[in-house]
């Protein structure tokens, strides 16, 4: 079937790695690496494993609770090289403060409008706010998992976001730096991209949708 639409993640794709900005605030919040690194491997597992069991992570990204009772709990777990908690209110606003945008990947989305693909942001939310300066020229629809009680890898939060441009999985492209979300793509009938590097990602894009997609 003839590709129409992308689909495209947020955190790590449009924006700068989310590696670095959570360095960044590890350093600034005097985090103990090593054991935060511990805590979240486990978490992330979890949130994304086979066995349906749920996570904090999953309720956060649903909006079934509050970003305040996710700090909290998460706070309670690290420790600052102090051997104390970090402070818990505003810890997910100073995690992702780094976040800066990605231009290219901007010009790709807007480029790709223009020659007539539908475009969707699908994210899913640690109850961070976004800077959504562009998103008007960038997106056609825009799916934030906090805001409409889904979240990447669910079958649903997929339905959701064809839904709002018009068309089928088969016709999309998938976009995302998580691979158990690329593989649930795949399964549903998208074409997925497993994001790793703008200048690879534009690339492989343009071959699919046969157009230019950045500047010369």
């Amino acid at each position: 079937m003839t590709v129409k639409g992308v689909l495209i993640d947020w955190a790590g794709v449009l924006t700068t790695s989310m590696a670095e900005s959570i360095n960044t605030w590890l350093v600034a919040d005097r985090i103990d690496t090593s054991h935060y690194t511990e805590v979240m491997r486990g978490m992330i597992a979890s949130a994304y494993g086979g066995d349906g069991a749920e996570n904090p992570i999953h309720t956060l990204e649903r909006g079934e609770i509050t970003a305040l009772a996710f700090e909290t709990a998460l706070a309670a777990e690290l420790r600052t090289h102090d051997g104390l908690p970090p402070v818990a209110e505003g810890l997910l606003t100073r995690m992702f403060a780094g976040f800066q945008p990605v231009e290219a990947m901007f010009e790709m989305l807007r480029r790709a409008r223009k020659a007539g693909y539908k475009t969707c942001l699908v994210s899913n939310s640690w109850g961070n706010d976004y800077d959504r300066t562009g998103w008007e020229e960038a997106f056609d629809a825009v799916v934030i998992s906090g805001e409409v009680g889904m979240r990447k890898p669910e079958p649903r939060i997929f339905a959701h976001a064809v839904s709002l441009v018009g068309l089928e999985p088969a016709e999309c492209v998938f976009i995302d730096d998580i691979e158990a979300n690329i593989t649930a793509a795949r399964e549903l009938g998208f074409t997925g991209i497993l994001h790793t590097h703008a200048g690879t990602t534009i690339a492989e894009l343009e071959t699919l949708l046969k157009v230019p997609l950045r500047s010369a």
